[in-house]
């Protein structure tokens, strides 16, 4: 379903890449602003943190790939969740093969950089390598190329959609709610709960307790809870123009 264009572009507050391995706390200062636009720059991404939509979905993204539960795989698989892994290289390491299993199951592979920088104030140049850079990798290990971005602890500036943009970005993806290390739901502006086209971030970390698997199924039980159901976040990106004014 096409809509006519709007100004959706997102400017969102948000609090870092909830609890990622890497993570720094207090990275991120809390609010990330779209730019704006020069004159003439009509390739930057939009940055969304929530998906216009009147059906009852909800979007679950997990960053970094620090966390390989395998039972998340079985998980994936059985409910047939469509789940968006944005992974970053330095964090994966080796790996790479239990992602693959996930995207063989219908998990969705995006861009999270190569080394996880906070991007917003370095140049051109090293934004650009940390992204481009990191759709290389996933190209080599996994035949693809992906079309959606999440910086690092959320921060981003000008330079950032440019550099995404000149990478294939078409999408810099932030997120409304984020589930903390207690199973609570946390959200980065509006109103708290769960509504239709929230993006969620899931947190993974290698030592994090309880497991990725057991957070998601809880997750999953306040999604169903709010009569909501889990849909794939590229889908409906593709369902809007976004404006870019």
């Amino acid at each position: 379903m096409r809509r006519p264009a709007a100004a959706l572009l997102c400017a969102v507050l948000l609090a870092g890449c909830a609890g990622g391995a890497g993570e720094r706390p207090g990275a991120a200062d809390g609010r990330a602003q779209d730019p704006p636009r020069a004159e003439g720059d009509t390739r930057r991404p939009p940055v969304v943190d929530h998906i216009p939509t009147r059906e009852p979905v909800v979007f679950l993204t997990y960053d970094d790939g620090a966390e390989r539960d395998p039972r998340f795989v079985g998980l994936v698989r059985e409910r047939r969740l469509a789940v968006s892994m944005f992974l970053t290289d330095s964090v994966v390491g080796p790996g790479y093969g239990h992602f693959a299993r996930l995207r063989a199951v219908g998990a969705s592979i995006q861009n999270h950089t190569l080394d996880h920088p906070a991007l917003r104030g370095l140049p051109y140049a090293g934004q650009r390598a940390e992204i481009c850079g990191q759709q290389h990798k996933l190209r080599s290990r996994f035949g693809i190329s992906p079309r959606l971005f999440r910086p690092p602890y959320g921060t981003y500036d000008r330079t950032t959609l440019r550099a995404a943009a000149d990478c294939g970005i078409t999408a810099v993806v932030l997120w409304r709610a984020s589930l903390d290390a207690d199973g609570e739901l946390t959200y980065t502006r509006g109103e708290p709960g769960l509504r239709p086209g929230d993006i969620v971030s899931v947190p993974a970390g290698e030592t994090m307790s309880p497991s990725l698997t057991e957070r998601t199924v809880r997750l999953l039980r306040e999604i169903k809870r709010k009569g909501l159901r889990v849909g794939r976040l590229e889908d409906h990106l593709e369902d809007h123009r976004w404006d870019h004014r």
